[in-house]
């Protein structure tokens, strides 16, 4: 919706208003033409209903003023003796209009004396639930938002399994631009798994003030410009989403605004030179180990590497018990059981498991060997005897369409790619034939522009042009597991627009996650730390459970105290 078409949808709130109470107004002893007055009939009917004119502050919240609605519906039969079950029902399930009816009825009475009104165990359930969510929602929408690593493109530094408080207001909180949305959810309700939200009407893009920039290096909560699917791991047809409602990701932004990004042989340079790391920031690259005996999975656990797949040859595979390990497999190769080797993650399979469905199992000892590793992990291992060598993996340049910006002959690929200058907004880049398809998505997409290009020349908006100034900033966001990371090497920057918010703390941290509720394993040294900072992480757990013992030992004396002296 446009600016003006905002202002008419205001004003015609409140003609609706004034028609469903402006003998309501009268009634309560206030002159019937203040219902019609924008902002200020707001205040008169907090007058009116006895409550706090800070609620007018809440109305111009988007998603939070539909919770206000009913608690001000709710409130305005209360005090004018309506405190039935069916007629608080009714206000709720007419969206208001059941107060016109309140309104021009023949026997329409206000009731002057708050201790007159009489209590309904129903009207104050109602309200005390909307005002919770209310002050649930308002918390989430602009202060902190809970949310979980779901994946594993920032391990080792975030793990699966992290539950994060991501701050809003570092970056600015946003406000929603969906108008209608259900609280607290983000594009799906929970257990009826629909959509959560409708398209229209949008707010225009709007923030509050910020008290950090977006630095080189922080990790980033934002929505995935590529957003085309309805939840994450649900394959079907794509759809189109509000900003506000594309899926979250988190990464690290390995470059701002007006940076010119370059990576080496999976090393990131920015401006020319190497990119230094936070001191918490344990980035995985690829590797490959030799060992002409073969390299033993047990060894590698030893040492700490976990990041590696498994084959097992078995020898008497059936149907049914390949049903049964189906979920344990990382993948198979061979369709016979001559021939049939298991693929599995690091963890290899069950022993139980294989004894249960009677197979016959060996492993393969294997003389080459991928891993995911730190510089450190990969320092460690190559001082191990039983290990030949072990060196970097990283891909060459080939033409591709998979690497940003998604065109040949572009060849970049995750381990070396570019070098790409990131806009900032005012930054004005000449353009043509070459680097067009570097800009297009962003001046399009992200900046709501009709751009084509004719055998004379580009045209943005009806105008020829060699030239773009861009609106806002960019940013470039990769995981920490380079190998693992589906980001901006896949699908480019970044607006500022999507930015969400910055992790801040660690407040639970659960092992095993996606693998059942029977494998979960707290990780206890977690629990209570801080995303951010230096040094080892610090546990604050014992610390709170030691401060609410105290609080609770307090408040048992302090109760005693209070007995005594009755």
């Amino acid at each position: 919706m446009t600016l003006i078409q905002w202002i008419l949808f205001f004003l015609a709130l409140q003609v609706v208003h004034f028609l469903g109470t402006w003998k309501l107004y009268r009634a309560a002893g206030e002159k019937s033409w203040k219902a019609i007055i924008p902002v200020y009939n707001a205040i008169v009917l907090m007058k009116i209903i006895r409550r706090p004119k800070w609620w007018v502050f809440l109305l111009f919240f988007p998603v939070i003023n539909l919770l206000m609605f009913i608690a001000i519906w709710v409130e305005t039969l209360k005090n004018f003796g309506k405190n039935k079950t069916i007629e608080v029902l009714l206000v709720i399930f007419t969206l208001g209009f059941y107060l016109f009816i309140l309104n021009y009825s023949s026997n329409l009475t206000y009731i002057k004396d708050e201790n007159s009104i009489a209590s309904s165990g129903f009207n104050d359930w109602i309200g005390s639930i909307v005002f919770a969510v209310i002050a649930a929602t308002f918390v989430h929408n602009y202060f902190f938002q809970p949310y979980i690593i779901p994946t594993g493109s920032l391990e080792k530094s975030l793990l699966i399994g992290d539950f994060l408080f991501v701050s809003k207001f570092h970056f600015g909180a946003r406000v929603p631009s969906t108008a209608v949305s259900f609280p607290m959810v983000h594009d799906t309700i929970p257990i009826i798994k629909t959509r959560s939200y409708l398209n229209k009407p949008q707010l225009p893009y709007m923030r509050f003030p910020k008290i950090q920039r977006v630095k080189r290096n922080d990790i980033v909560v934002f929505n995935w410009p590529a957003d085309t699917v309805r939840k994450f791991f649900v394959k079907e047809k794509g759809v189109k989403k509000p900003i506000d409602k594309k899926s979250n990701y988190v990464k690290r932004c390995v470059g701002i605004a007006g940076d010119t990004l370059e990576i080496i042989d999976g090393f990131v340079h920015i401006n020319g030179v190497k990119n230094i790391l936070p001191e918490r920031a344990e980035v995985q690259y690829g590797f490959t180990a030799y060992g002409e005996k073969g390299i033993s999975s047990r060894k590698l656990i030893s040492v700490g590497v976990k990041d590696f797949l498994r084959r097992y040859k078995i020898e008497n595979i059936t149907q049914n018990s390949y049903a049964k390990l189906a979920p344990y497999l990382a993948g198979s190769t061979g369709n016979s059981q001559d021939n049939f080797i298991a693929i599995t993650r690091d963890k290899g399979l069950e022993p139980e498991l294989i004894r249960s469905l009677g197979l016959r199992v060996s492993e393969l000892l294997e003389k080459t060997k991928a891993l995911n590793l730190t510089i450190k992990e990969a320092t460690i291992l190559g001082k191990q005897p039983w290990l030949d060598n072990i060196g970097a993996s990283c891909e060459n340049k080939t033409p591709n369409k998979t690497f940003f910006p998604n065109r040949i002959p572009f060849d970049w690929n995750q381990d070396n790619f570019g070098p790409i200058v990131i806009p900032n907004g005012g930054m004005t880049v000449n353009l043509n034939s070459s680097n067009l398809s570097l800009y297009k998505k962003a001046i399009m997409d992200y900046e709501n522009n009709d751009l084509v290009t004719k055998a004379d020349g580009i045209f943005i908006n009806g105008e020829k042009v060699t030239q773009y100034t861009f609106k806002q900033d960019y940013y470039w966001m990769m995981g920490d597991n380079r190998h693992r990371s589906e980001d901006s090497r896949f699908w480019g920057f970044v607006p500022a627009d999507h930015i969400v918010g910055k992790p801040v703390f660690i407040w639970f941290s659960i092992d095993g996650i996606n693998d059942g509720i029977r494998n979960w394993k707290v990780r206890w040294d977690r629990v209570f730390t801080t995303v951010g900072g230096t040094g080892k992480r610090i546990s604050y757990f014992p610390y709170f459970i030691g401060l609410l013992i105290l609080w609770k030992v307090y408040s048992l004396i302090a109760r005693r105290r209070a007995k005594k002296e009755k």
